[in-house]
């Protein structure tokens, strides 16, 4: 009892002083893992704790299980619009790269450290892929806003290219202990880990997404344990029919994520705490079992091999990867800096020493040093790289309030957070004079640390946080009014947005972009009497409540052009009372 009494002592201690470094890492601008690993390293056998700690198997199995929790708390926070942006270029990334960049640094490694060409080839996989907890909690704590594809394929690789470093670590392990398969045998691991991981983790994603949405649980807290048991479950599921756990338990939470999450705002809460829960035990097990003095003996070595993955190895890898995608230099150049390296490599550099690997103890020491070089330098000065290359913008401020939309059913719509960028079309514009569709409303707006309660004549200024209760298919129209950056959404055939009757054509055009009005402060209402003049996209209908009038798609919206045309061919005719009456004629386009 006493042991386990002093054990909880500890571990609550380290995780509080983990924790309170994180106020420390926002000062001084360091990643939160290097403080981590910093923590744990003091309370080392080395350090001022003096707790010794030598347990490469008990670490590989924490490591394990905290990265499937990280990852599938990173695929729930990855929109599908990311992926769907990203995913050739990541993918490119997460073999190609990671194999490139484990060649190229395992040449160096051998030449500088005078082992074997295969003992450098080992240590260059292990290295090779981009650290997703590094990643996720670098990008997310940066205050920059990324270009989406940029900071997609960044993201997106970090989650995926586990699997190709653990197939590189597990063979080339395999042959440096004299244990390994045959070549067929590598070949069919490399296509297990890839493909039964990718589809266990999508088949476990849309069972999770159906059972959740239709579990029914009355204790709100049972909806994140239940997420989390799924994560689990596509983990080892993956691994036990061959496949990557990894890679599976990140697209499971992608698919899940993007989907009607029932407690949606809650879960996310819970997994993110799990997640950070998991960083921070995770890095500090990983400083307890480094050893300072072990380090600094191979610290020339380890700079050298480390300057030659960040400024040669990494930044081949990457050109030869997405130039082909059309990335511009600036592009690789940051892609290259945001290849970061945090825990992944270390739990893979603890597989050589299990498997008894002669010379494993100085690959595990180098590995863990290039892994601080790496979360000092570029996690440090990531920011400072975007804005340099002139690639990134400030974030929005968080809003000083929440406004949660907590339910335990699927609901069709949430409460949606804005801040007022001063080129957003809202910025300078009453309440009144807004086109919003019925089915959408602003219900509080926070100016300054004050609340402002939404009326008519309220006038949304730069910088506002607006809260709008929006039915989930019109989220992509209001986002239009507050992102200047927000693409022209596609409608889907079929969808009928209903307007105030009093919105005027103008309204429309300001904010959604439409082809301009032949009246523009004509009202839907005096349109729809008069048979939608000036309305050739729409088509025009009484509303299913007085005061509304009904804009029907009946034909797959575009993307939009040069002019910003909202939506391509649109006809039809509509049945009014007492006959058909045409509302709409053919696009000329």
């Amino acid at each position: 009892m006493t042991s386990v009494a002093a054990g909880m002592l500890l571990v609550g201690a380290l995780v509080a002083l983990g924790v309170a470094s994180s106020r420390l890492s926002s000062r001084l601008g360091l990643p939160v893992l290097v403080l981590f690993m910093g923590v744990g390293m003091a309370a080392g056998s080395e350090g001022l704790g003096r707790v010794a700690f030598e347990d490469y198997a008990l670490a590989s199995a924490v490591g394990t299980v905290a990265l499937a929790l990280i990852l599938f708390n990173g695929g729930l926070q990855t929109p599908l619009a990311s992926v769907r942006t990203a995913w050739r270029p990541a993918l490119a990334l997460s073999t190609v790269g990671v194999a490139l960049t484990a060649g190229l640094t395992g040449l160096a490694a051998a030449w500088v450290l005078g082992i074997p060409l295969l003992h450098g080839m080992l240590l260059g996989g292990i290295v090779g892929s981009t650290d997703a907890a590094a990643v996720f909690s670098v990008l997310r704590s940066s205050g920059l806003r990324l270009p989406d594809r940029l900071g997609a394929t960044l993201e997106v690789e970090s989650g995926s290219n586990d699997p190709m470093a653990l197939f590189l670590t597990v063979a080339l392990t395999g042959l440096a202990a004299g244990t390994a398969d045959s070549a067929g045998s590598l070949a069919m691991l490399f296509v297990l880990q890839f493909g039964v991981g990718a589809m266990v983790g999508a088949g476990v994603g849309r069972l999770a997404s159906w059972v959740v949405g239709r579990a029914g649980l009355d204790a709100p807290g049972l909806y994140p344990v239940l997420a989390v048991a799924f994560g689990l479950v596509a983990f080892g599921g993956a691994a036990v029919l061959g496949g990557s756990g990894f890679l599976a338990v990140y697209l499971s939470g992608i698919v899940l994520g993007n989907g009607r999450l029932v407690f949606r705002r809650g879960t996310l809460l819970v997994l993110d705490a799990t997640a950070w829960l998991a960083q921070i035990a995770l890095f500090i097990l990983l400083g307890l079992l480094s050893f300072p003095s072990r380090l600094l003996e191979v610290a020339p070595e380890g700079l050298l091999i480390a300057l030659v993955l960040v400024f040669v190895a990494r930044p081949l890898a990457v050109a030869a990867s997405v130039v082909p995608f059309g990335f511009g230099a600036r592009d690789v150049a940051f892609l290259s800096w945001g290849g970061l390296k945090g825990a992944v490599p270390i739990t893979l550099a603890t597989f050589p020493l299990l498997a008894g690997v002669p010379g494993a103890e100085l690959l595990f020491d180098v590995v863990f040093f290039v892994v601080l070089v790496s979360a000092l330098a570029q996690g440090w000065s990531l920011s400072a790289a975007a804005r340099w290359l002139g690639i990134g913008r400030p974030a929005p401020p968080q809003p000083p309030v929440r406004v949660e939309l907590h339910a335990l059913r699927e609901l069709d719509g949430d409460v949606v957070d804005y801040t007022v960028a001063p080129s957003a079309r809202v910025a300078g514009q009453a309440l009144r004079d807004l086109a919003l569709p019925d089915g959408a409303a602003v219900t509080l707006v926070v100016r300054d640390g004050h609340i402002v309660v939404p009326r008519g004549p309220t006038e949304l200024r730069p910088g506002d946080h607006v809260f709008v209760a929006v039915r989930s298919e019109l989220q992509p129209l209001v986002d239009r009014l507050f992102d200047p950056d927000a693409a022209t959404p596609p409608l889907a055939p079929g969808l009928a947005v209903e307007f105030p009757a009093t919105s005027t054509l103008g309204q429309l055009h300001r904010f959604f972009g439409l082809p301009a009005p032949t009246w523009s402060e004509r009202t839907l209402d005096e349109s729809l009497d008069d048979g939608g003049p000036g309305l050739g996209p729409f088509v025009l209908g009484p509303g299913s409540e007085p005061g509304l009038v009904r804009l029907t798609v009946l034909e797959e919206g575009g993307q939009g052009g040069d002019d910003g045309e909202l939506l391509q061919t649109v006809t039809s005719t509509e049945s009014g009372d007492g006959g058909d009456r045409e509302h709409g004629t053919p696009s000329s386009r």
